[in-house]
């Protein structure tokens, strides 16, 4: 399909969403957690299963695990997003449908046991973990750009490992989404079935690079997320917290709720630092050691999100000063 029909379709699909949201009241409550005021239009991120669908149709025939997994994560998630579920039921559907394409990808002949145990764990934990760091406007739309735009580039000039318009198809979603939600008052929320289905078509992307470049180095592409991630559930559990709970602790929270940054340039952030890592990911690539470009990356980042203590630090003894 030809970009221009598609994200012209995209968009067609998104405003007819809007109907269907505003008219079932799919919307997004602020509570005390929320890092918004405003009560918006939930689910938004169904554009990414809609993209996924129309790649499909066109592609039948060596598609139909990735989009048998990614429509068993999207429904299950938009169930969520309008009526929850507990978390053994989405956990369970995120198995089968990472089992779908661990599959497709021949991962089971590939890697011992051990690997694929690893990959399971791995792989849930970064479906979590982008459904996690949903929580500003431009957030997840501007890192999916950064995440897909740097596998197009290693797919073009590095290593081809997949059908370009499959990478394509997805950012094309992204700006589509993105042109509603990255703005001061966004028109609406990924909700879980955005950030999901989004996270999923990364993992699928990213196995299947590693697989075909037997190189780890390409998880990088999402260490902004991960860091922030297991260093937030780190620090979570460290104060004997439920990490199943709505909280504010990531570093993007902070900055946003307790600092006041906007919310647009904090994700701006998050996406330029992402950039830059991936750039110097493709630049070491079979330069140096898969370990030491681990290295090179994680700790700057781990010291980067040692501000957060420092910043909440300030903020209470600005609260107390005040009080």
């Amino acid at each position: 399909m030809e970009y221009t029909i598609l994200g012209i379709v995209l968009m067609i699909i998104m405003l007819l969403y809007f109907k269907v949201a505003d008219h079932f009241n799919i919307i997004d409550k602020p509570n005390q957690r929320s890092s918004h005021t405003e009560i918006t239009l939930r689910g938004g991120g169904i554009i990414f299963w809609f993209s996924a669908l129309l790649y499909f149709t066109q592609h039948i025939q060596s598609n139909y695990f990735f989009f048998t997994g990614i429509t068993f994560v999207s429904l299950v998630s938009f169930w969520d997003d309008i009526q929850s579920l507990s978390n053994k039921i989405r956990i369970a559907v995120h198995f089968l449908s990472i089992t779908l394409i661990f599959y497709d990808l021949n991962l089971f002949h590939l890697m011992l046991v051990f690997g694929v145990v690893i990959s399971y764990i791995l792989a849930i934990g970064l479906i979590n973990a982008y459904n996690f760091m949903d929580g500003i406007n431009g957030i997840t739309g501007l890192y999916t750009l950064v995440v897909m735009g740097s596998l197009l580039y290693v797919n073009t000039k590095i290593q081809l490992f997949i059908d370009g318009m499959f990478i394509k198809y997805a950012m094309i979603a992204s700006l589509i989404f993105l042109f509603f939600n990255y703005r001061k008052k966004a028109k609406c929320f990924a909700g879980d079935v955005g950030s999901i289905a989004v996270a999923f078509w990364i993992i699928y992307l990213v196995v299947k690079l590693i697989l075909v470049t037997e190189s780890i180095i390409w998880l990088l592409f999402l260490a902004v997320y991960g860091v922030d991630s297991v260093c937030t559930i780190l620090h979570r559990l460290y104060l004997k917290q439920n990490i199943f709970e709505a909280h504010r602790l990531h570093l993007y929270q902070v900055l946003s709720n307790e600092y006041k940054i906007q919310h647009r340039l904090v994700s701006l952030l998050y996406a330029l630092i992402q950039t830059g890592i991936s750039f110097l990911v493709i630049f070491l690539y079979q330069k140096v050691q898969d370990a030491i470009i681990f290295i090179i990356v994680i700790l700057p980042l781990m010291l980067l999100y040692s501000l957060k203590f420092y910043l909440l630090n300030k903020n209470n003894l600005r609260l107390n000063h005040g009080a």
